[in-house]
């Protein structure tokens, strides 16, 4: 594999539009709704159709579970199609332009999805269906909202990520090196699975891998041990650093680089007989197994777990057109059994549910951030918590790894106050990105996840920070800055793995220095 950096290419942007063009009054969640209803038509025709879509849907999944895909794969379904769709850079620089996105982003409806929060900071990234853009850049030139086109089709983008593996190149891989990864592509769940077990068998003195849980369709959740032992001169249980990846389903490079560093410590080993001698590693490669199959089989773009709940939030009456909207696809898709899934990281029992009002966690279902019916409803997250808390007195540093944006994220997230310790986290994280940038000269933001990004309750860092008492807990977002997104190349696996390889050891040298 090439050393060298696959650096993204921006696609042709369009110009940025500003002119008005349209009267002040126009309610773009009119235009969306009627723009939904009008040009789909509408029918009783096309709801007897959708009844037997989802009766054809849970057919195929009846029959997949009889009959079994394989091993590890429970998950199937109708692809998702995003052919036509844009992934669009919004550029608010108003207040009142900030609250025009968050409106639209509270409507969440099927033909507009965030890839990022609005902020008056920072840049918004959506992705809008083929049958609206028209009225959405329509209503962005009217609001004088600058916006430039980062994706012109997104299924394109999509079908080029990940390059296929033919069975005689991954039969060469298993001859030469005694299993199937490689990281010039995306693994399936089972792949990784068959790597755990590998490696468990090949490095029985160093691995050991543990199920800790289940998640809601019955998948281990397999967390690696990487251990030489007790500490020789001390005879004392080494500190922990603990890596979780793939908390959202479609961030497919979080899980990517948990394997390389996974890898980098077990089949390189020698090269870190220092490291390993005085820090042992827990690695949970894929914390949502479920969505992260699910986002593979059949919609790419999913982020939450596949559990299902009735609406038990307080559904409280909205009468503006944007809240008849957002009643009308909500209650839609409920009805249906299409409100899958939570949020993993909205789930933790740390501030969990206080503060909902634009705190990034959703009551709602249907909403991409729902938060879940109660912290720690989902299997996936109770079983990362309870296994942390049981081995919290070793574990000194907590890093969740996410996409995208390149950001070193230091807690607080659900508050813009900063902890006591606020100086002692941002001066580690800061070596951490200055290791980082050596590598390849790719830069990583430092400071708060309320800051940077945007307050939520419920997040995993700071759930381990609060109530796990470990003092080094941080999210990082992993490339790009918008250029790919969710939908970065398998070229960039090995560059971005080795750049955040160099800032975890970074920290991890400070940790075992500071305790």
């Amino acid at each position: 594999m090439a050393d060298d950096v696959d650096e993204p290419s921006e696609f042709n942007d369009e110009e940025i539009e500003t002119d008005e063009m349209f009267d002040k009054e126009k309610n773009l969640s009119f235009k969306l709704f009627s723009s939904r209803y009008n040009k789909r038509g509408f029918s009783f025709t096309n709801l007897f159709e959708s009844v037997l879509d989802v009766v054809a849907d849970g057919f195929s999944s009846l029959v997949n579970n009889v009959i079994g895909e394989a091993k590890y794969s429970k998950t199937t379904g109708n692809r998702v199609s995003y052919k036509g769709h844009q992934v669009l850079r919004i550029h608010p620089m108003t207040p009142s332009q900030v609250d025009e996105l968050r409106e639209m982003r509270e409507t969440e409806t099927e033909d507009i999805k965030f890839w990022t929060e609005p902020s008056g900071n920072r840049t918004t990234d959506i992705v809008v269906a083929p049958d609206i853009i028209d009225d959405v850049k329509d209503f962005f030139r009217q609001k004088k909202i600058e916006y430039k086109v980062l994706l012109p089709d997104l299924q394109k983008t999509i079908a080029y990520q990940n390059p296929k593996m033919s069975k005689e190149q991954r039969d060469d891989l298993v001859t030469n090196q005694g299993h199937s990864m490689t990281w010039r592509r995306y693994q399936r769940f089972s792949e990784i699975m068959k790597y755990l077990e590998y490696l468990e068998m090949r490095y029985p003195n160093l691995i050991e891998v543990e199920t800790i849980g289940h998640s809601y369709e019955g998948q281990p959740l397999r967390v690696v041990k990487v251990s030489t032992g007790k500490n020789e001169k001390t005879g004392e249980s080494k500190p922990i650093v603990w890596i979780d990846a793939g908390m959202h389903a479609r961030e497919w490079i979080s899980t990517a680089v948990a394997t390389y560093i996974l890898n980098e410590l077990t089949e390189k080993n020698s090269t870190y007989s220092k490291l390993l001698d005085t820090i042992d590693w827990m690695i949970l490669p894929v914390s949502n197994p479920d969505g992260y199959e699910y986002s593979h089989v059949s919609d790419r773009l999913w982020r939450k777990t596949r559990s299902s709940y009735s609406d038990e939030s307080d559904s409280s009456s909205r009468y503006t057109p944007a809240g008849l909207l957002h009643l009308v696809t909500h209650y839609t898709k409920w009805f249906w059994g299409k409100c899958e899934g939570v949020d993993p990281n909205r789930n933790f029992d740390y501030h969990w549910g206080q503060d909902k009002i634009r705190n990034g966690a959703s009551t709602d279902p249907c909403h991409e951030t729902y938060e879940g019916p109660q912290a720690f409803s989902e299997p996936e997250t109770k079983a990362m918590a309870d296994y942390i808390m049981s081995n919290r007195n070793n574990i000194k540093l907590y890093l969740t790894l996410h996409s995208y944006n390149q950001m070193w994220l230091v807690p607080w997230g659900h508050t813009h106050t900063k902890p006591s310790d606020y100086s002692d986290l941002i001066r580690a994280a800061k070596k951490a990105a200055k290791s980082i940038h050596k590598v390849y000269g790719t830069s990583y933001k430092v400071g708060s996840s309320a800051d940077l990004l945007y307050p939520t309750t419920g997040a995993s860092d700071d759930w381990a920070k609060g109530k796990a008492g470990i003092k080094y807990s941080y999210t990082v977002e992993l490339r790009d800055r918008g250029a790919y997104g969710f939908l970065l190349p398998a070229t960039q696996i090995i560059p971005t793995s080795r750049e955040i390889w160099a800032g975890i050891r970074t920290i991890a040298r400070i940790v075992t220095t500071d305790i």
